[in-house]
């Protein structure tokens, strides 16, 4: 997959301060205060950066962490995947893999099947409403 490369300037040029903190700055939002951690529809979770297809309402469960949280991906190869150790923790950090927006973390300690916990900050997606697509 084609990488969108953007400098700093110009992502900082496009998106609201919120947004370029959590997806360019590696922030995180507030627990409970994101737009999707409560949200229900039906459709696919979108990168608010560039758009690539993330994960699927139907991969969406209420961890009761506050944040929206998913046992999968869409796609494997949409999400990317590297350690964190700030904050004197041990963590699994997830990006875009197009564009390298910082998404969130994932844990070991979600639902069946996969036993993942994709926690993600709702700064970081965009929502497009509908059914799903089998495929991306």
């Amino acid at each position: 997959m084609p990488k969108v490369v953007k400098s700093e300037a110009e992502w900082r040029a496009i998106l609201p301060p919120e947004t370029y903190a959590i997806t360019r700055e590696a922030g995180t939002e507030r627990a409970f205060c994101g737009a999707f951690y409560d949200h229900k529809k039906e459709g696919v979770y979108l990168c608010v950066c560039c758009e690539l297809p993330l994960f699927a309402s139907n991969a969406k469960f209420d961890s009761g962490t506050g944040w929206p949280s998913f046992f999968q991906p869409l796609r494997k190869d949409h999400v990317s995947e590297k350690t964190d150790l700030s904050y004197g923790m041990r963590r699994i950090e997830i990006n875009c893999a197009r564009c390298d927006s910082h998404l969130g973390h994932v844990f070991d300690d979600g639902p069946r099947p996969t036993g993942l916990r994709y926690c993600l900050n709702s700064e970081s997606l965009t929502f497009v409403p509908g059914s799903i697509p089998a495929t991306f």
